[in-house]
């Protein structure tokens, strides 16, 4: 018997489970929530785009994650020896300032209460002004660079938000020896490894959030980081050169951290890797599969052997060699607020518990595509894709006196499957074919209104795998690739996913009558889209980003 032992960091929480590596069933699981500021996330109410968790938290809740399922494991009847390898993902880019010797900054008295010293979560979109200026003088000097990364660079993004410490925070910025992502972090500190410079970085984060690419030698070079401001390039000679796929091993599971979790020490560990492209690992990920990670946001991702892989194309967030599958081109995209759009309205602003949520689909689904007369733009959080642009915002459409919670409630859904119809409309641009749309993620367990809408815009089946912990399976699979790389338990990397990646128990089919209905108000979307958000068309573009601009300088009077 043999189990592999995936940790997935979510934006509000650790899961932990056990994968019996031959027959692909979870044996095991558990979850532990972040505790501290709002779900876990530390927010500044001056500041509506800061978003920062604290990396000791991290380590805490794993320890309960993790304690709770070997637990479970035991009572079964198993044996922790027969545990052979430990798989890790996490948010990204989630940037964590750190010592030389791994130390968090936030774990010096100095520094336990600024949250620049915590790390900096994914969501965190502060550093609006800093990608602009990179995005502004990497198509001048650098086009390469962003020919990797759909042609924008985000403030959601590893340069962006260190840049952004240095502006608003020096000392802490001078304080850090280096900056680690949250999935190099986790692995590193399990494999008890005390010096940054020695963490095996991964090619998932390194590649789509930090500009590496081995066709210009790694990260960006100094001459274009002095460019930027000094600090940077100086910064770059205590990061790294190379970045590893998930199945090298990054180390070996440490005395310490065996005793603190009630596992054997010298566990083997993968080289990380970030969430949403480990859940389409967990999802079944193959050529012509196009994978949904759906939650906060959502994360769309692809992988194609390299020699059937697109050529570098504009409005995607990252083509990068090995990011999913290694010897496969990864291609990834998103929408930065899909959950955490339904969870403004409900919890932000009617005020209501989480409950409210079943409330508001119960009644919004016995409404039909085009009844509440509504329509919505889902840029709360910005567009990761395909505009780039973080300086845009929401808007709901078609209000009337009679408009109810849950209309809108829908509307935001619809608004949030009109993004991702706009996403696959640009893969398909480029000439690849799509076999299947596959959806994870606790929002499609949960909601199934949801899912039949994203089928009824989309026009595809759109197939729900049928275990809401996917991304922790995906975790696992990496563990037993690594740990098996070197045996003849998996033909190839696909073959070990193909076998134990999780099942789908059920497929939304597009109902025809919506699907025309939707059709018709995607059209309308697509204008609303690009008058507010192309800069290239004769409309709106400049009203989001001024109103914006007037927030912001009031907000700090």
């Amino acid at each position: 018997m043999e189990y592999a032992l995936g940790l997935d960091f979510g934006t509000s929480s650790v899961r932990a489970c056990l994968l019996d590596i031959h027959s692909g069933q979870m044996i095991a699981t558990a979850i532990c929530a972040f505790e501290g500021g709002v779900e876990g996330t530390y927010l500044d109410k001056n500041d509506p785009l800061l978003a920062r968790q604290s990396p000791l938290e991290y380590l805490r809740s794993m320890e309960v994650a993790v304690k709770e399922t070997v637990k479970d494991f035991l009572s079964n009847g198993h044996v922790v020896n027969d545990i052979i390898g430990i798989g890790v993902d996490a948010t990204g880019s989630t940037p964590i300032p750190v010592k030389q010797n791994m130390l968090p900054l936030v774990a010096l008295p100095e520094f336990e209460n600024n949250l620049n010293a915590y790390a900096w979560l994914w969501k965190d979109h502060t550093a609006i002004k800093e990608a602009l200026e990179i995005t502004e003088k990497a198509s001048k000097n650098r086009p390469e660079y962003l020919a990797k990364c759909g042609g924008n660079y985000s403030s959601e993004w590893f340069w962006s938000k260190i840049w952004h410490c240095h502006n608003v925070d020096p000392q802490t910025f001078a304080a850090a020896d280096s900056w680690i992502e949250q999935s190099d972090f986790i692995p590193a500190t399990l494999a008890g490894i005390k010096d940054v410079s020695q963490v095996k970085r991964n090619i998932c984060a390194a590649g789509h959030k930090a500009m590496f690419s081995d066709a210009w030698g790694g990260l960006p070079d100094k001459e274009f980081l002095a460019s930027l401001h000094p600090a940077l390039a100086a910064l770059r000679d205590r990061l790294y050169d190379v970045a590893y796929t998930f199945e090298e091993t990054l180390g070996y599971l440490s005395g310490e951290w065996a005793e603190r979790l009630g596992l054997p020490e010298g566990i083997p560990i993968a080289v990380g890797a970030l969430d949403a492209h480990v859940g389409a690992i967990g999802a079944g990920v193959r050529d012509g599969v196009f994978v949904k990670i759906i939650g906060t946001s959502t994360c769309d991702i692809m992988a194609f052997p390299e020699t059937l892989a697109p050529d570098d194309f504009p409005g995607v967030a990252g083509i990068v060699n090995g990011s999913v599958l290694p010897g496969h081109i990864g291609v990834e995209a998103g929408q930065a607020a899909v959950g955490d759009l339904l969870n403004w309205w409900v919890q932000h602003v009617l005020k209501k518990e989480v409950d409210y949520h079943k409330v508001l689909t119960d009644k919004a689904s016995k409404l039909k595509a085009g009844e509440s007369g509504l329509l919505a733009l889902d840029w709360n959080n910005g567009n990761r894709n395909i505009l780039g642009d973080q300086q845009l915002s929401g808007l709901i459409l078609g209000q009337t006196l009679a408009t109810t919670d849950f209309e809108i409630y829908r509307a935001l859904i619809e608004a949030t499957a009109f993004g991702a119809l706009k996403i696959i409309q640009l893969v398909e641009s480029q000439g690849v074919k799509i076999n299947e749309v596959i959806a994870t993620g606790g929002i499609g367990h949960k909601n199934e209104m949801f899912m039949q809408i994203y089928a009824d815009v989309i026009g595809y089946p759109v197939r729900l795998v049928e275990n809401p912990q996917t991304v922790a399976i995906g975790a696992a699979i990496m563990a037993a690739v690594a740990a098996k790389k070197d045996s003849s338990e998996f033909r190839t990397v696909q073959d070990a996913v193909n076998r134990l990646s999780v099942a789908s128990d059920k497929t939304y089919f597009p109902v025809e009558e919506e699907h025309v209905v939707y059709k018709h108000l995607f059209e309308l979307y697509s204008q609303l889209h690009n008058t507010f958000g192309d800069s290239h068309e004769e409309g709106l573009y400049n009203v989001m980003k001024e109103l914006i601009e007037i927030r912001t300088k009031r907000s700090y009077r």
